[in-house]
């Protein structure tokens, strides 16, 4: 994982993009669609059609960061709005990249009471 700076927000583009985009898209489509600055030090996180492909756009502050990661099995968890932006905490962000639900993550176990 890379370490983000304190006070970096996590964006998450809802509906679909079109991964063939690279650092002139992404920042294209985060400027016009989503209302961000894409050299503000935020993560942006896009998602393609068929959810197993996700791609970060990041501004670490020497130049923009692209990161891609594909899903062997399995999707990502996306919102169900198909417009606008969803904030994440780092932990959710982390959750998404191993394709956990970040939405709603259950406890396996819960620690007896101490008395």
């Amino acid at each position: 994982m890379i370490q983000l700076p304190a006070g970096t927000r996590i964006w998450i583009a809802a509906g679909v993009t079109d991964m063939r985009r690279g650092f002139q898209g992404l920042s294209a489509q985060v400027q016009t669609v989503l209302g961000e600055q894409p050299y503000s030090g935020h993560v942006f996180v896009f998602r393609g059609r068929r959810g197993d492909i996700v791609k970060l756009l990041w501004f670490d502050g020497d130049g923009l960061c692209l990161f891609q990661k594909r899903l062997e099995r399995g999707r990502f968890i996306w919102p169900q709005a198909e417009s606008g932006t969803v904030s994440l905490s780092r932990a959710q962000l982390s959750m998404l990249l191993e394709g956990i639900d970040w939405r709603r993550p259950e406890r396996t176990w819960t620690p007896p009471a101490a008395v």
